[in-house]
């Protein structure tokens, strides 16, 4: 384990903890601080960043998607709801820390988890309940698509959701006035403008690499096989927010908004938002992984690996998406539909076991106790095997998922090998993704991770780089995530804006970053272990022709 500068905020001088909470206060007090929330899959969190993007209050709230007549879902009361308590959970947080509630902040952004379907018609109606990235009923549109359009379009993708709708002649089509989605539908109600981030643009359509924006020529074709279906619908461009590249001018907080956002009416309107985006791309900005040969993996209720481009891939693959940074840069993205949710169920059984033996362990100090375990398993995981599979898994063809542990008689039932296998397993179909682009030839110096499950140190950071094979580092923000990246990208705008009133030169996103946001950071870096390399080797091996198992419990169960 060494460390090394590159992935989280730290600072240059240490000044007291007085002069650092009358900074904070004072920055809070002229508004110079700047809001970042994200709507992820199982909570939305809020964070207040301040000038040198330090962490000065949040709030969350817990939410879980509905399974509801076969789609995964969740109401647009239940956004609006976590999104005023995650607010107060932080306008409260403020007022507790630094003895300031803020009425003004610099800037807002919005994030939310990729893709999906939010379909309205022209009098602002949501036309059918939101359809979540985690659904898989569009196999037929996002198999057409991809072989016509000569560009991979995944199931998940918002233009693969509409295009299905078409194909099955959904009742709701002939109103269709608007698509969007998580983060532009929030950003909409915000501020009145049908915009999003070009990163979350490129999980709706694919982009142009020179023109930052939705290739033409593909819309041309979609809007040609639309046609054959049906002649009534609005022009795909139309139906689609607009695409603006990280720094633009997105709009501001109204009246309305402010109400939606902040129901105690503390937060004023008039603050600007910069362009909302995905989760994917804050997840790039939290880690400065922007650069080519730069790369990131998040892992939350799904899990992805993110791999800025030297070049364009030469074939197209089911398994990878490209999509692109909040700048427009081409990334080959692997999604996974299933991350670390499985683990915590099974936190949450030993959890209870620790209840009924009456010790009243917290659930964050079980996970941690069970996630140490795992490096006490065999490096196979002792002949287990484990599949995370909650819901379907494109990238290995699966349509539905069933959670399985599975073992031969004479396998090492442990502890220690049950989690290492459960570890392994939510790795298990990224791994099969990362070994398409490492026969691409795409390259890459370091993945840098993010997420609560790198909280416990050194476990899953350890394993996953034997899972890719290559370093695996982890900042101070790791844990922070998408919505102090959102933050840090609303404080980007902000010095865009400023630096343009000034006629000043304009920050890229790049400089901004390594100059103002990471310099002089450390993150931890840990190298591969050679018998942890073997050990997964092996049980991947029995992972892939065990996949044959999950086809079977989804048939039979």
């Amino acid at each position: 384990m060494t460390a090394s500068a590159a992935s989280s905020p730290a600072a240059t001088t240490s000044p007291t903890a007085t002069d650092a909470q009358h900074a904070a206060r004072e920055a809070l007090s002229a508004g110079r601080t700047t809001i970042g929330i994200e709507l992820g899959s199982t909570r939305i969190k809020a964070c207040l960043i301040g000038p040198d993007h330090e962490v000065l209050a949040t709030g969350s709230h817990a939410w879980e998607n509905t399974y509801l007549d076969r789609v995964w879902t969740y109401s647009l009361e239940e956004v609006w709801s976590g999104l005023a308590a995650s607010v107060t959970g932080l306008l409260d947080d403020a007022e507790q820390r630094h003895g300031v509630r803020p009425t003004a902040v610099g800037g807002i952004g919005i994030s939310a988890m990729m893709h999906g379907y939010l379909a309205f018609d022209a009098s602002d109606e949501l036309l059918v309940p939101f359809r979540t990235w985690r659904n898989t009923s569009t196999e037929a549109a996002a198999t057409e698509l991809t072989e016509a359009l000569g560009h991979n379009i995944p199931m998940r993708w918002t233009a693969a959701h509409l295009y299905q709708a078409v194909l099955d002649d959904e009742a709701h089509v002939a109103s269709l006035a608007h698509v969007t989605t998580l983060a532009g539908y929030v950003h909409w109600r915000l501020t009145g403008r049908k915009v999003v981030g070009v990163g979350d643009a490129s999980g709706i359509f694919p982009i142009d690499p020179a023109t930052h924006d939705y290739d033409a020529t593909l819309l041309a074709q979609l809007d040609e096989r639309i046609a054959a279906h049906r002649s009534d619908l609005p022009s795909v461009r139309d139906l689609f927010p607009a695409s603006l590249e990280a720094g633009a001018d997105a709009g501001s907080l109204t009246t309305e908004g402010a109400a939606l956002l902040d129901p105690s009416g503390t937060l004023q309107a008039g603050i600007p938002l910069c362009p909302p985006e995905g989760d994917a791309g804050t997840g790039m900005v939290a880690t400065n992984a922007i650069a080519p040969r730069t790369g990131n993996v998040s892992v939350g209720t799904s899990i992805f690996a993110m791999i800025v481009l030297e070049k364009p891939l030469e074939a197209v693959h089911h398994e990878i998406d490209l999509v692109t940074t909040p700048v427009g840069d081409l990334v080959a993205m692997v999604h996974c539909n299933n991350g670390a949710s499985e683990l915590g169920e099974w936190a949450n059984v030993f959890h209870r076991f620790a209840g009924a033996l009456g010790h009243g362990a917290d659930r964050d100090t079980v996970f941690a106790a069970l996630l140490a375990e795992a490096l006490e398993g065999d490096a196979d995981g002792g002949g287990l095997l484990a599949y995370n599979y909650l819901a379907g898994e494109p990238v290995t063809g699966l349509p539905e998922g069933r959670p399985l542990i599975v073992r031969t008689p004479d396998s090492s039932l442990t502890l220690g090998n049950l989690m290492r296998a459960q570890v392994y397993g939510a790795f298990g179909t990224l791994s099969l993704g990362m070994r398409i682009l490492e026969r691409e030839g795409v390259e890459v110096d370091a993945l840098l991770a993010h997420g609560g499950l790198f909280r416990t140190a050194g476990v899953a950071q350890r394993l996953l780089a034997a899972a890719v094979g290559t370093a695996v580092a982890v900042g101070e923000t790791a844990s922070e995530g998408g919505a102090w990246g959102i933050a840090v990208l609303a404080a980007h705008q902000r010095a865009v804006a400023a630096a343009r009133e000034a006629g000043d030169a304009v920050p890229t996103l790049a400089t901004y970053l390594d100059e103002r946001v990471f310099a002089g950071a450390e993150h931890v870096t840990v190298e591969p272990e050679a018998d942890d390399m073997v050990g997964y080797a092996s049980f991947l091996a029995r992972y892939e022709a065990g996949l044959a198992i999950e086809r079977a419990a989804i048939a039979a169960v």
